[in-house]
């Protein structure tokens, strides 16, 4: 068999290993594997196998990964997010729809120091929707909001998602992390908008709460600013060259942890929790880059990536319309395995076709980051919407109608940074150069 026919069955045999329910770092790891041994010899692809997954596992670089993920977690389980909702609740509470978009800006603060989706979602479904039921206000809104609105720890750093796929793509973490921030607030304005607009149209949705005095609400401000210190911190660092990637988690981490200490918000349980569910991620994300390695220098053998790229580009169609249709393929994808995780498999071979047709590697990372987010709240493997099931106990079928709207926003967004790619390229351009 020729090597293009070797590589095309052992993306079958991926896909059926897939099908069996085996986990896809292992799938990869098999195929790639395997077929490896089959092109060159048994004992090539045993030295690939232990070359890569020890390249991997102890790559310094690698290290960022966990500590951003500690520096999340610390900050979920210390109550951050409780105190920047009741900041923002005591600000916008009194407005229609005034909950829902305070549970918009206190997640978008949040998400300054925790890069976790579920994490997002799971606080704000324990801390923002009982609050919203207080207040009657109706279960598409409360549960749609909560399950969307996590989704923005995607793209706004530090993002564990960015993260990986620099990584994969061997771009800057940094200029990543700074091309995520405006589309990313741009999507958080989105949905403070729909909010605003659905409770104008129908009040009942989200009826006003109570009106706080300026007194009550300068005494959370304190909570905001250092969280908005921590962020700039280490975006700030990052941007300024003052330190690697991996310093900047070690050095948020700690500011974090030394900060929760002090306050007391974190007691010695709740760090152990931390620790426990960072390794949890963390191990989880490495073997995926582990198995994906592997499975790469396979198909780098095969040259189906290369063979892929030349035929994406031959197309006799618009480069936007190629690109329509990769994003098309990674949301196919994403339904049926975890969007990280197809992100991880298909990115490498997509990345090459992307730079042929001529797109910016950060621009097409955001593209990327908007359509993991669609991915992490739309059927069958919702992970966002099944968490906030798993909390609030409602119904999938409601959530679902309260996400619909938000979806709006990611679609709107990624069709501006079609027509206005500067969107992704103009911090990074004018504050990495």
């Amino acid at each position: 068999m020729s090597d293009i026919t070797v590589g095309i069955l052992g993306l079958v045999c991926l896909l059926a290993l897939f099908l069996t329910g085996i986990e896809l770092a292992f799938a990869m790891t098999i195929v790639g594997f395997l077929g490896f041994s089959y092109l060159v010899s048994f004992k090539a692809g045993l030295n690939l196998l232990a070359k890569d997954f020890f390249d991997v596992l102890a790559s310094y670089g690698f290290t960022v990964i966990p500590l951003f993920v500690l520096m999340g977690q610390i900050a979920f389980n210390a109550g951050i997010a409780r105190k920047l909702y009741d900041s923002s609740y005591k600000f916008m509470g009194h407005i229609p729809g005034g909950l829902a978009i305070a549970t918009v800006a206190g997640a978008t603060a949040f998400k300054a120091i925790c890069g976790s989706s579920p994490a997002t979602a799971a606080t704000f479904a324990s801390v923002a929707v009982p609050e919203m039921e207080r207040y009657k206000y109706d279960k598409r809104l409360s549960t749609g909001i909560v399950a969307t609105v996590g989704t923005l720890g995607i793209l706004i750093p530090p993002s564990v998602t960015l993260i990986v796929f620099g990584i994969i793509t061997e771009q800057s973490i940094g200029k990543l992390f700074l091309a995520g921030i405006i589309p990313g607030l741009l999507i958080a304005l989105f949905f403070v908008m729909i909010i605003y607009g659905w409770c104008k149209i129908n009040p009942e949705l989200g009826p006003k709460g109570e009106r706080f005095g300026w007194k009550e609400r300068i005494r959370t401000l304190p909570d905001v600013l250092w969280v908005a210190a921590i962020f700039l911190l280490v975006v700030g660092g990052l941007m300024k060259g003052f330190f690697t990637p991996t310093e900047a988690g070690s050095i948020g981490t700690f500011v974090v942890l030394l900060a929760t200490v002090i306050k007391r918000d974190l007691n010695f349980k709740a760090f152990v929790k931390s620790v426990s569910e960072s390794l949890r991620t963390a191990c989880m994300v490495l073997l995926l880059i582990a198995g994906s390695t592997v499975l790469g220098h396979f198909l780098t053998r095969t040259k189906i990536p290369m063979i892929a790229a030349d035929w994406v580009t031959s197309l006799p169609l618009d480069r936007n319309l190629i690109m329509v249709i990769i994003g098309f393929v990674y949301l196919l994808g994403g339904s049926f395995i975890d969007d990280l995780a197809f992100m991880v498999l298909a990115t490498p071979i997509f990345y090459p076709a992307i730079i042929k047709l001529g797109y910016d590697p950060l621009w097409f990372g955001m593209i990327i980051a908007i359509t993991v987010m669609i991915g992490v709240v739309i059927p069958p493997v919702a992970i966002n919407v099944f968490v906030v099931r798993a909390i609030t106990k409602t119904p999938m079928s409601i959530i679902y109608k309260g996400v619909t709207p938000f979806l709006l926003s990611l679609v709107v967004c990624a069709a501006l940074l079609f027509i206005f790619p500067q969107m992704a390229t103009y911090l990074p351009s004018i504050l990495m150069r």
